[in-house]
């Protein structure tokens, strides 16, 4: 039998897997493709693979043996059961040594199962995050592996090769263990519902209280993406503003105001509940994007509840969109300071190693939350990779007090007129929260206290957990003592 001549395999040729592959195969590696239903095999070596150096296999046996060793196979399916299932399929044709990645937007604690059974069989398993949709797949995603350590000496030439380039760099690099790759992921796509959500707001404030109409609205975004808000959201928003239909008509006015998801924000707002951070941007992007779900419910009660009695817009119209502009940069500062402060503590409730600065070079290129903005990330922990939270580094630190003024003039505009900003004001709170030396908790706590029994503790003396009778008719013993 002729020796073996494939780098890698591929399984699951929907756009993303095709054009991971004919990314790897300009980089100089032989790819062999396989797909379950095996005529899209086939078909994808007739048209897009056609001139390549991709080899397609009949069936899972058969790409295997086409795989120089150690084997690495790397599934793009839908996440969940379908990993597993294919994962099942390749034990029996695999041995010790082997490598299976899954490239797909699998949660990262079914990662951290997948690894420690398969590193119990002698297999090695990555868990990838893969952003930049289908133009990042194929001329150069952000990646972010995770998973046996072992394997990524395996698997580096490969990723580095493919991965997206700043500034000669590539974004990609080893995350951490188990499932630290699919959590970053994760976190990068919260931290993108955050980013579109205050886009969104922007949008929403210029369009109904300035009274912009799509070509001014593209010349701010395109003025905007000159700025320290240069990224790829700002720049394909310009793209969607200027967009017109067949008709000649602006397509953004023809679609429908409710947006779906596919959970990783949620996923990220659930974990920041686990691990009690609060990651309240992200959060309020969620729920923004639930509320958009109760279309026709919005639509019967904005004929029936009234909003404020405003005169019209007064204020001058350049000045409020600069504002505008200044608020949704202190809210994105918030909102990634949110993602990090997710990530350092999962990192320590995990023993995980995370290398932050690496991460945000990771997100500089190639991922849908691009942007300028990220290098300052990096530079902010390169200088301290300790830094507990973004907002405390200097340069972060006097952004946030630059945009301040503007900030609160466009949360507190909104609310006047009406104009629901949940991602901006949700911003704005959290960062008084975080700079308030006292917060209003021992009201709360003695309240537990009162009703439950709960226990508090006193500044002088804190860990030791005290109960008071309040009420002189209740007992002095306590509730158990436990974290809210």
């Amino acid at each position: 039998m002729a020796e073996p001549k494939g780098d890698i395999a591929l399984i699951g040729l929907a756009v993303m897997g095709q054009n991971l592959v004919l990314n790897m195969n300009d980089h100089g590696f032989t790819v062999v493709a396989f797909n379950r239903t095996v005529a899209k095999v086939e078909q994808f070596l007739a048209n897009e693979a056609k001139g390549t150096k991709v080899i397609g296999a009949k069936s899972l046996e058969d790409m295997v043996a086409q795989l120089k060793k150690p084997r690495r196979v790397m599934l793009l399916v839908k996440a969940g059961q379908a990993v597993d299932d294919f994962i099942d399929k390749l034990l029996p044709h695999l041995e010790k040594g082997d490598i299976i990645i899954d490239g797909g937007n699998s949660e990262y604690s079914d990662t951290n199962r997948r690894c420690k059974a398969l590193e119990a069989k002698g297999l090695l398993y990555v868990g990838s995050g893969v952003s930049g949709g289908e133009d990042g797949a194929r001329y150069g995603p952000s990646l972010m592996p995770g998973g046996s350590p072992a394997a990524w000496s395996h698997v580096k030439s490969i990723f580095q090769s493919i991965a997206a380039k700043s500034d000669g760099e590539p974004c990609c690099d080893w995350v951490g263990p188990e499932g630290a790759g699919h959590f970053v992921k994760m976190v990068h796509n919260g931290i993108e519902y955050g980013d579109m959500q205050l886009i969104c707001e922007s949008y929403h404030l210029m369009k109904d209280l300035v009274g912009l109409n799509q070509d001014e609205m593209a010349e701010v975004f395109e003025d905007w993406n000159k700025t320290e808000l240069d990224s790829f959201l700002i720049e394909i928003t310009r793209d969607i503003m200027k967009f017109k239909d067949t008709d000649g008509k602006y397509l953004l006015e023809k679609i429908r105001d409710t947006a779906g998801q596919k959970g990783t924000g949620k996923w990220t707002a659930i974990s920041s509940l686990e691990y009690g951070v609060p990651v309240t941007l992200i959060g309020e992007a969620v729920f923004s994007r639930c509320l958009s779900a109760l279309q026709a419910e919005r639509v019967q009660a904005s004929t029936q509840l009234k909003g404020p009695n405003e005169p019209k817009f007064g204020w001058d119209k350049k000045t409020f969109i600069n504002n505008i502009k200044l608020a949704l940069y202190a809210s994105k500062i918030v909102s990634y300071a949110q993602g990090f402060m997710l990530m350092r503590e999962t990192a320590k409730e995990l023993g995980w190693k995370l290398n932050f600065g690496g991460i945000a070079l990771m997100w500089r290129g190639g991922c849908i939350i691009r942007s300028r903005f990220l290098g300052n990330i990096k530079q902010a922990f390169d200088k301290n990779p300790d830094l507990s939270n973004l907002l405390l580094d200097n340069f972060f630190k006097d952004e946030i007090h630059r945009c301040q003024a503007a900030w609160r003039n466009v949360v507190g505009t909104a609310v006047m007129y009406g104009i629901p900003t949940p991602a901006f004001s949700t911003a704005l709170a959290f960062y008084d929260g975080y700079r308030s030396a006292r917060l209003p908790a021992n009201l709360l706590q003695a309240q537990r206290d009162y009703f439950g029994a709960h226990t508090y503790e006193l500044l002088d003396s804190p860990g030791k957990f005290i109960h008071t009778n309040w009420t002189g008719h209740g007992g002095t013993v306590s509730s158990t003592t436990y974290s809210a």
